[in-house]
């Protein structure tokens, strides 16, 4: 009888082993690196640096702010645009900095932090197609990336546009020079990027006015993973007390760079969106 219950006690503890979990932060520390999924696409936020080879950006510093805060070494891992959430939630990734936009829809899937950058959604196209604005779209091809937000937000915006998205900014970017569609869809900032690697035919494309969104950009974070989310928002709002977040916008944003904002139109504060 006794044996019975021994092999019961052990069969059930086998089957709760599983559940225990001990807190990320932990896990992280004992494991001596932070492993944090990037694009490695998305300059400036992370890209290939063509001197080093290695992928840097601003999401990158971000992603070293907070495992240096945790002691351990900083392990990068590049997924698609649409990967990210998933590569989160199986536990591939530990953070996911990755121009990931924080939308009430992902907010069920995993948690965010602080947000680290906030821009609009805009439309390039050719000057030749006359398109002045975004509800010119409708019975168009409009390029964009697989799996984004600014592919949810043009087919909301302009339902009637014919939506052909790639695996990621590049080849989007490329097929828009090759004519593959009328107009192409992106965030700002790699709108910019994008214009800049234009050179002399810059003349021929216009970046819309109009904003189709307003993106809040944030550090994706494993669903319910206080510890963890607490260590990283507090990473954030010490960079932003220190002054130090004011020097990361303007080392991959700011006059000096090819992106050239005049100034940061925001403050690292609020994981709250509109």
């Amino acid at each position: 009888m006794k044996t019975r219950f021994r092999l019961l006690a052990l069969a059930l503890i086998a089957t709760l082993a599983p559940l225990a979990h001990a807190d990320q932060v932990a896990d992280v520390k004992a494991r001596g690196e932070l492993v944090c999924g990037v694009l490695g696409t998305d300059d400036p936020f992370s890209f290939v640096d063509p001197k080093s080879r290695e992928i840097v950006g601003y999401d990158v510093d971000l992603c070293q702010a907070v495992a240096k805060k945790l002691g351990v070494k900083t392990t990068l891992k590049q997924l698609a645009v649409a990967a990210r959430v998933p590569e989160l939630q199986q536990g591939r990734v530990d953070i996911l900095a990755a121009s990931l936009t924080h939308n009430k829809e992902r907010e069920a899937l995993i948690d965010f932090s602080l947000s680290t950058f906030i821009t609009g959604q805009k439309v390039m196209t050719k000057k030749a197609s006359g398109i002045q604005q975004p509800a010119q779209l409708a019975g168009q091809k409009v390029l964009t990336v697989k799996g984004s937000t600014m592919e949810q937000n043009i087919r909301k915006l302009v339902p009637g546009a014919e939506v052909v998205s790639f695996d990621n900014s590049p080849q989007a970017f490329l097929a828009l020079q090759q004519g593959k569609g009328v107009a192409y869809v992106n965030d700002e900032t790699s709108l910019i990027d994008d214009f800049s690697k234009l050179g002399p035919a810059q003349k021929d494309y216009v970046i819309l006015p109009a904003s189709i969104s307003t993106e809040h950009l944030a550090l994706g974070l494993k669903k319910g993973e206080a510890g963890m989310k607490g260590l990283v928002d507090g990473v954030l709002r010490d960079l932003e007390r220190s002054g130090e977040a004011e020097k990361l916008f303007a080392k991959w944003f700011g006059p000096a760079t090819k992106m050239k904002f005049p100034s940061r139109p925001f403050k690292i504060e609020t994981d709250k969106i509109d």
